[in-house]
């Protein structure tokens, strides 16, 4: 059993960490499909990477019920460590999470049972962080929709494979839907509901 002194700590310097993390992460947003770096590193426990933690950090607090897949889950260090740096609460049911954390994506649950938001509060939805194999490597994909230039393009090695096709379902709920923030290592990529991405050169 891992008591809270063995727990891996947080970020060195909280405000300048969340600052600079806060900021990639609304760049990623902004520019939907760039790469961005989450530069200062906290330390985290072995499901989670730098990236994901970074972000728990910055993001999370006693307001924002959060659920964890059956591998973070299964981690009881993972449990600690969330409630003890953000004090959020965990949740066993993912349509009321704020944010989902997703340490393996073959067991993505079915989009429509998290948080989709309403007509009022479109804001009020689930935000999946997905971590992934690569953000440099992998199939290639076309994303288009505001905040992109004509066309970006994106190299992912992702896990669901068709995750970007289960989110066309964005489509159709706008302005509700489901932000999505892919991460590898401590690279970051966000999908907006407002984000098209197809496969390239289809």
């Amino acid at each position: 059993m891992t008591t809270i002194a063995e727990l891996p700590p947080g970020f060195v310097d909280k405000v300048l960490s969340a600052q600079s993390t806060f900021r990639s992460v609304m760049d990623a947003m902004a520019r939907p499909g760039s790469v961005q770096r989450i530069v200062p590193m906290a330390g985290t426990p072995a499901a989670m990477m730098r990236g994901t933690a970074a972000i728990a950090l910055t993001l999370f607090d006693h307001d924002t019920p959060i659920w964890l897949d059956a591998q973070l889950t299964e981690s009881s260090d993972v449990v600690k460590w969330l409630k003890f740096h953000t004090g959020a609460p965990v949740v066993q049911d993912c349509s009321i999470a704020s944010f989902a954390l997703i340490s393996d994506g073959a067991t993505l649950p079915a989009l429509k049972r998290f948080a989709l938001g309403s007509n009022e509060y479109p804001d009020r939805s689930t935000t999946l962080i997905v971590q992934v194999d690569s953000l440099a490597a992998g199939r290639g994909f076309e994303l288009r929709g505001p905040g992109i230039d004509g066309v970006a393009t994106l190299q992912a090695a992702i896990r669901p494979a068709d995750l970007f096709e289960r989110l066309r379902v964005n489509e159709a709920l706008f302005p509700r839907g489901i932000d999505v923030v892919l991460v590898a290592d401590d690279a970051v990529v966000a999908i907006p509901r407002t984000a098209r991405v197809a496969n390239k050169g289809s």
